[in-house]
């Protein structure tokens, strides 16, 4: 037997071993014995699996399609594993393909690391769609994860078969300025940070619902939103689709939100406005101004808030989230 042989059944009999023991994968750039590469431990994976990333950048994109995989950082911190790409919808064919980590499959976790995708540092690159993290599964929980980008960070959206998705995020910061976190999936998020950067313009949410009759939506739940001082024209969000669903709940608005808060798609010309549900309850904060919102907006009382609750928002069987949550 060769040495390349005996080195690949040693793997298979250690990933045996770890997959028994659920154990996690180890990926490093330093220790000899570890995968070098996210992309490779997943590949390893026979099936579901932890993976524990050693702190350190990983230049690469990485795909989730497999169910059950779960992804920590191992540092001290978010800030201390990074794994980030570069590339623009402009020049890969499509915002989707551009994303540094496309996960699809279901039963998806991430926790503290950081997801980058610094196209848009380089001045040399023209204006484009560039995607951090693109999530599409369901039961999916992202929990102390930072999200670096610019237009177009985050895609939370449903499964590519249309099959509504699942999504809650935990003590995330996520950073951008153009529809910085958009599609149609129903996602929770609790204790996020959204962090306006430096634009003419900066919009948080882009929201895709399409019809009444789909059950999603994205409820930001005590939630601070920031920005940098030369960040333009704020606003929650603008209706990517028609029926847009979008409500802030006892959120602090640190940012210097435009008075009407939310922003016609294409102002002039679309009028989803109309159609879309846009909703606050209990905002604060400089940029909260309840007098002055969208007239299609809504400024909810405590009673009505309490239909987009954690527990209202996912009914039934809660043991996918966090344990201190699904009690």
């Amino acid at each position: 037997m060769s040495r390349f042989q005996i080195a690949v059944t040693a793997l298979a009999g250690y990933l045996q071993i770890c997959a028994a023991h659920a154990e996690p994968i180890l990926v490093s750039q330093f220790e000899s014995s570890a995968f070098h590469s996210v992309q490779a431990a997943i590949d390893a994976l026979p099936g579901s699996g932890d993976i524990l990333l050693a702190p350190g950048i990983y230049r690469e994109k990485v795909n989730v399609t497999k169910p059950g995989i779960h992804i920590r950082g191992a540092g001290r911190r978010p800030d201390d594993t990074v794994v980030v790409y570069g590339d623009g919808a402009i020049n890969v064919g499509g915002t989707l393909r551009s994303a540094t980590l496309t996960a699809s499959g279901d039963d998806f976790r991430l926790d503290n690391l950081t997801i980058q995708n610094d196209y848009s540092q380089n001045p040399a690159h023209p204006p484009s769609q560039a995607v951090a993290l693109a999530i599409t599964g369901d039961k999916d929980v992202i929990t102390r994860v930072r999200l670096l980008g610019a237009q177009d960070t985050l895609f939370a959206n449903k499964g590519p078969n249309g099959r509504m998705a699942r999504q809650y995020f935990a003590d995330c910061y996520i950073q951008g300025h153009v529809d910085f976190i958009f599609g149609n999936a129903k996602a929770y998020f609790h204790r996020c940070e959204l962090h306006g950067i430096a634009n003419q313009w900066v919009v948080y949410t882009a929201q895709s619902k399409t019809s009444q009759e789909e059950d999603s939506a994205y409820v930001f739940d005590h939630c601070i939103l920031t920005a940098d001082p030369a960040a333009g024209a704020i606003a929650l969000g603008r209706p990517w689709r028609s029926y847009a669903t979008v409500i802030f709940l006892s959120t602090k608005m640190d940012a210097p939100v435009i008075a009407s808060g939310w922003r016609e798609w294409n102002p002039g010309k679309s009028e989803t406005l109309k159609t879309a549900y846009y909703a606050e309850f209990n905002s604060t904060g400089i940029g909260a101004d309840p007098k002055e919102r969208e007239p299609y907006s809504h400024q909810l009382t405590r009673m009505q808030s309490e239909q987009w609750s954690l527990k209202a928002f996912f009914p039934g069987d809660a043991s996918w989230l966090p344990k201190q949550l699904s009690k």
